[in-house]
């Protein structure tokens, strides 16, 4: 189904044509300036040149050619060259019911042939996840609903940290505190015990503790080292505590993603890369890409046209140790492998840009993946405090996450407290409304952009916000179980009616934007695209809602049509919420 940009364009094509001039200048947009109009065409004033006439006569001659059009209620055009054009409520009556028809509001959600990975999240084993896991998370997740949605082969991956220092760190710890525990014993040959010998908050004390002694003791550092060389070598004992890590600390990130509403089809790790890593750099040594500079393997990746310098990417260190490169490349490796994607978007801190670009042309001029294979670094800004710094405790220390979940649960919950609901339901409205006031506070922001984390603007019923959104969803819940409770039937042959003042024309013009907005959010990776739509569409229907008799209007074929535009916008609310991650109540 066509956009309505895609309808007029191609409207304007003709009329352009009929006129003597080319089709490429009739792109239409919407109106800057909807007090005059609904959409535009500035196409005269860049053929102006051109054709060698006065762009204002030339849009005249395409108007008089769309003068009989049923598109438009009115089309003129404006000096000095713009075509200005309103669309008639019978145009726009029809082309909501062809969306209500589509099942997907108009938009191509057809299965498609291509396979797209997203690596997001971000988590380390042994570590809790603090706010700085945030934006990558949410906006991972919703990059991975809009491509699903959209019919797209979506794979999400967590890629967790697990073969790093941090590992031989609390081995290193765990050993003097417990050096009786049987995987220290190396003579020993039996089976490992399947019970931990620590939980979690044991980790999250361990492995702090440990990683600050190490600054301050060299040769305690060198143990660590020492441990974890020795754990990706093999050595069994080890390898049984690194299982124990990763089966505690998934079961915890688990629990808090599941708080977030955040899902990963794949809990890889950076260990099951290393299978890949002996064969992809002897290819780069044999191939000639990779040399010897310093004593450490390197790929040079710099460009003639770089304007800025671009360092080696490292494959191997002097010592003959692998780095994140190494593992990044080598999952590369492991993925086109096993899933052969066309696409790989990489959701990460957008401090991270040089890296990725240095791995990205790595990965090219090594014939690591083929140019048919997207690569895509969405770099994230940072989440900061009223300061405009990264967001901190009130002690200086980093914010875990679960401790902000729950502060604005506790925020919202406080605002709720005084309404005629259960227990049950404003504890299932304070959850989802809370967690709408931090995913959609985070999603409305450009992703690169760094936002300031207002607690009070978050969470408040009023304004472009989560809370705002969700109301706006409750509300249209309201009036149809209103609709259900009077025994208000609608009939199969009931329709949307062109609309009869400005706010049905809004809410109509709101609800048309879905298609070309959920496909540039895809295009872009840009999930705030998805909530400018759901806020712009709720702030109409609230007017609309106000401004017309639902309910109660005493003629039937009225009442019926702004039912079914209500149910529309509902439905529309619903799955632009659900590719942000976020659910709605039933009662607020």
């Amino acid at each position: 189904m066509n956009t309505i940009l895609e309808i007029l364009a191609q409207e304007l094509s003709n009329a352009f044509e009929q006129a003597g001039y080319d089709k490429k200048y009739a792109k239409v947009t919407v109106s800057n300036r909807p007090d005059l109009c609904q959409f535009q065409c500035n196409g005269a004033l860049a053929a102006a040149k051109e054709y060698h006439k006065a762009p204002v006569m030339m849009a005249g001659e395409v108007v008089e050619k769309l003068a009989e059009s049923a598109t438009f209620s009115e089309v003129t055009a404006q000096a000095p060259g713009f075509i200005n054009m309103t669309v008639s409520p019978a145009f726009l009556g029809d082309y909501m019911n062809q969306i209500a028809a589509s099942g997907s509001f108009g938009c191509d959600t057809s299965k498609k042939e291509k396979t797209i990975i997203i690596d997001y999240g971000g988590a380390n084993v042994a570590k809790p996840l603090h706010v700085g896991h945030l934006r990558p998370a949410i906006i991972g997740e919703s990059i991975k609903r809009i491509a699903r949605y959209l019919g797209y082969h979506v794979i999400g991956d967590v890629h967790l940290g697990d073969w790093g220092l941090q590992i031989g760190l609390i081995i290193t710890e765990l050993k003097h505190r417990s050096p009786e525990l049987v995987y220290f014993d190396e003579s020993y040959t039996g089976e490992y015990p399947k019970e931990p010998p620590f939980t979690i908050a044991d980790l999250e004390e361990i492995y702090p503790y440990a990683s600050k002694y190490s600054k301050e003791h060299e040769e305690y550092k060198e143990e660590a080292q020492e441990a974890t060389a020795q754990l990706q070598a093999g050595y069994r004992g080890y390898l049984a505590i690194w299982q124990h890590i990763i089966d505690v600390s998934v079961a915890d990130l688990k629990r808090v993603y599941d708080k977030l509403n955040v899902e990963f089809d794949l809990w890889k790790k950076e260990s099951d890369a290393q299978p890949y890593i002996p064969d992809m750099v002897q290819k780069m040594k044999d191939d000639g890409y990779a040399h010897i500079d310093e004593g450490a393997l390197v790929v040079d990746v710099k460009e003639e046209t770089d304007t800025k310098e671009i360092p080696p990417c490292m494959i191997l260190k002097s010592n003959g140790a692998t780095l994140y490169n190494t593992t990044d490349l080598a999952t590369i490796v492991e993925r086109r492998k096993l899933f052969d994607p066309q696409k790989i978007i990489y959701v990460v801190d957008k401090r991270q840009a040089l890296y990725f670009e240095q791995v990205f042309r790595c990965a090219r001029k090594t014939k690591i993946i083929g140019e048919d294979v997207d690569l895509i670094f969405v770099g994230n800004g940072t989440m900061n405090g009223q300061d405009g710094k990264p967001f901190k405790t009130r002690d200086g220390g980093v914010l875990r996450l679960e401790a902000l979940l729950a502060d604005v649960v506790k925020e919202v919950s406080d605002k709720m407290a005084d309404r005629d609901m259960t227990e049950e339901d404003k504890k299932d409205a304070a959850d989802k409304v809370a967690l709408a006031a931090i995913k959609y506070g985070d999603l409305s922001n450009q992703a690169a952009k760094d936002y300031i984390f207002d607690m009070e603007r978050f969470t408040s019923f009023e304004g472009n916000t989560g809370p705002y959104i969700l109301y706006t969803i409750v509300r249209i819940k309201s009036l149809m179980n209103k609709v259900a409770a009077q025994n208000i039937t609608v009939s199969e042959e009931a329709v949307i009616l062109p609309p009869e003042n400005k706010s049905q024309t809004d809410v109509m013009l709101s609800l048309a934007k879905w298609s070309e907005t959920v496909e540039a959010a895809y295009v872009e990776q840009a999930p705030h695209k998805i909530c400018q739509f759901v806020y712009e569409l709720s702030d109409a229907f609230n007017k609309f809602y106000h401004d017309n008799k639902i309910v109660t209007n005493e003629d039937e074929k009225v009442r019926a049509s702004y039912i079914l535009l209500s149910r529309l916008v509902g439905q529309a609310l619903e799955t632009g919420i659900d590719l942000l991650g976020l659910k709605a109540p039933e009662k607020m």
